[in-house]
């Protein structure tokens, strides 16, 4: 497992070191110039087209989903263990300043992910039953009509079913398992059988029953989050000036805290902010196009504007939350990682020793895990739809039920096993689904920019 391990972290050290830092900058900077900058021309569209008709009762549709319900579903994606663990693991790791290129990765990403659910609106499918079909494999192949396409396209497909399906459902219930256990004192395989047996039910209620689910689940989860956020950050309100400094500081000089070169702990910085944003708000990950191809909308463009609020409201609203509350309780003051690493702290317990650190060990541990229980459970339901519809493209209908049965014994073994090779798997399998999705999203830009443009009304 060790040697395994190894490998997987040098794969890993490539990719998001290099190929992803090319990748995603690249092909956010490349659709922010195309689009004319979509992401700031149109922001205050998508915030209307989502909270205009905001509502926690979408309907059951005569096929896919409404708007909202598609949104919800996104974010549901997004909003997962990426949001505390995540940021957890890359201030950490690439200091305070990491938190910037999130930020940054983020910005970009917003016009990444609205080329994403453009083409996805595109190119879906839908059955004469109303299923509805959509998602990267469909606009990969559109992209390149030959061979190449094809092989593309499988190879996203079996990342996706690995990074999401199994994988990432591994991680997220392993997030579940351990803070429940710290706050609760429940072993954490019980807790594992508990979240599977209950994904499971959703699992077979289809489409409409996950919308159902997460339409309600989203917003509720949102804002008890950043209810208790705000109140760590009153109680903090003398050190938030200094953790914005920090931020700012240390993402450009990040060696004064994390040591090494200048040229290293940048490098660190930067590949941390990344690799972790990707996570976290998933643009150009290739995943929640599965669900803005389901949403009832007009025009592609209309869906284009409300996917980019999602990563919006991942980004520059839930994570930024905890980096605020992390790097404020932790490092400005006398935090205890003013100095650099503290023993017994890392990024699965770090957002409760934070918490903890105004509300008391008890409140503090309680609040995170009933957090991340939701955070978790909405993205594992969320990504099992993405890696069933991968499943259905790859394998047909049939191979549904042993996909479905597969994944709940993921969610089960992930409560109780290491994380760290978990982690980097599921790290891994994120980044190679990348590569195809990339390729599509800038081989199609002409049909994105037309949408962005407004030609195609």
């Amino acid at each position: 497992m060790e040697a395994i391990l190894q490998i997987v972290q040098k794969i890993n050290f490539y990719l998001s070191d290099y190929i992803l830092v090319i990748l995603l900058v690249g092909t956010g900077v490349f659709f922010t110039v195309k689009t004319r900058f979509v992401q700031f021309r149109c922001f205050g569209e998508g915030m209307r087209q989502v909270f205009g008709k905001f509502s926690l009762s979408g309907g059951k549709q005569q096929s896919g989903l409404s708007s909202f319900q598609a949104l919800a579903t996104a974010i549901a994606a997004q909003v997962g263990t990426g949001n505390i663990i995540g940021a957890c693991g890359a201030i950490l790791t690439g200091g305070p300043g990491a938190i910037f290129w999130m930020w940054i990765i983020a910005l970009f990403g917003m016009a990444t992910v609205y080329a994403e659910a453009v083409l996805a609106q595109e190119t879906r499918i839908v059955k004469e039953d109303g299923t509805v079909l959509g998602g990267p494999v469909y606009y990969i192949k559109k992209a390149f009509n030959n061979g190449f396409g094809t092989a593309l396209a499988g190879f996203f497909s079996v990342a996706i079913i690995l990074a999401l399906g199994f994988m990432g459902c591994m991680v997220q219930s392993n997030s579940i398992g351990a803070t429940c256990s710290t706050a609760f004192g429940i072993p954490s395989w019980i807790i594992g059988v508990i979240v599977a047996l209950t994904a499971g039910f959703i699992f077979l209620g289809g489409v409409s029953r996950i919308a159902s689910v997460t339409e309600k689940l989203v917003p509720i989860m949102a804002l008890l989050y950043l209810v208790g956020g705000l109140i760590v950050l009153i109680l903090r309100i003398k050190y938030v000036p200094e953790t914005f400094v920090l931020i700012f500081k240390y993402a450009f000089a990040p060696n004064a805290i994390i040591g090494g070169s200048l040229g290293y702990a940048l490098k660190t910085a930067i590949s941390q902010g990344v690799k972790r944003g990707l996570f976290s708000n998933e643009a150009g990950m290739g995943s929640t196009p599965h669900a803005h191809a389901m949403a009832n909308v007009k025009k592609p463009h209309d869906q284009g504007v409300v996917a980019m609020i999602g990563v919006f409201i991942d980004t520059f609203v839930v994570l930024t939350m905890t980096a605020l509350i992390v790097i404020s309780t932790l490092y400005a003051g006398d935090g205890i990682l003013a100095a650099g690493a503290a023993e017994g702290v890392d990024k699965a317990n770090m957002a409760q020793i934070a918490f903890s650190s105004v509300f008391g060990n008890t409140a503090g541990n309680t609040f995170v895990a009933i957090c991340l229980l939701f955070f978790a459970f909405s993205t594992i339901i969320s990504w099992n739809l993405f890696g069933k519809i991968n499943v259905i493209y790859l394998f047909g209908q049939k191979a549904v039920p042993v996909y479905s049965a597969l994944a709940i014994v993921f969610i089960i073994l992930g409560s109780c096993l290491s994380n760290d090779l978990v982690w980097e798997l599921a790290d891994m399998f994120n980044q190679l689904m990348v590569i195809p999705n990339a390729l599509a999203l800038v081989a199609l830009y002409k049909i994105v920019v037309k949408h962005a443009l407004g030609k195609n009304k």
